[in-house]
């Protein structure tokens, strides 16, 4: 049974919608600092994976598999906690959410102390727990199962705008979500890419800020059934 979500919608979507954003910023940390490697993006990995297998293709067969046994990990202990905590909804959100926002602020102190390496052979490890942290987001999103926001891959996503839109044919139902899926990506990894000029620190920080208040909001936002009637579509 799919758990619904313990707040309005318009406030779920927002949240989502930042979740989304962190997906762009930790990518782009990722892809650019350790060695163009994704630790949100799984089907990127398997493509990069593929293509390694080619010498010449200077990508690291080791890293993406790192990135793919981590994300599972994290996916794996986030199913768990989503079993362990069944019944109303906001405690499961909340602690699966501030794991992920505990454990990129740890990634995030431990760089700025240089600790966690962004370069070689120890790059790794933190290739592993980011994607952990992700694979945790990942399994909670899909558990909540809230149409047009998995927060990570927008293929399905920009399939939807098309292929539903009007001059499709179709019914162009919840573009706004789907468009607002691609602009908060977009503006993630944007913003991750201008902060890596100069430093990873501050990308991973953001990113468990962002993932902190997401947390936050399904601790504090009132339940769904005590807000203003929602008439988004």
């Amino acid at each position: 049974m799919t758990p619904e979500s313990p707040i309005s919608r318009r406030w779920t979507v927002t949240l989502l919608l930042s979740l989304t954003a962190v997906t762009g910023l930790v990518d782009a940390a990722s892809y650019l600092r350790l060695g163009r490697v994704f630790v949100a993006n799984m089907t990127g990995n398997v493509v990069f994976l593929g293509f390694s297998l080619s010498p010449h293709s200077g990508l690291s067969a080791l890293a993406s598999i790192t990135a793919l046994l981590g994300f599972v990990v994290g996916a794996l202990a986030g199913g768990r906690l989503a079993v362990q905590l069944a019944g109303p909804p906001r405690r499961w959100l909340v602690v699966a959410f501030g794991i992920e926002a505990t454990v990129l602020g740890v990634v995030a102190l431990l760089t700025g102390l240089a600790v966690a390496a962004y370069r070689g052979d120890a790059r790794y490890a933190t290739i592993a727990v980011l994607a952990a942290a992700l694979g945790i987001q990942n399994s909670t999103v899909r558990r909540l199962s809230v149409p047009d926001l998995t927060t990570t891959v927008l293929t399905l996503t920009l399939t939807g705008l098309a292929a539903d839109g009007f001059i499709a044919g179709g019914p162009g139902a919840k573009p706004h979500r789907r468009f607002g899926s691609v602009v908060t990506m977009f503006a993630g990894a944007a913003i991750g890419a201008a902060l890596l000029q100069v430093s990873v620190t501050p990308v991973i920080a953001i990113a468990a800020a962002i993932v902190g208040l997401v947390a936050i909001g399904f601790a504090r936002v009132r339940p769904a059934s005590e807000s203003a009637p929602d008439t988004a579509h």
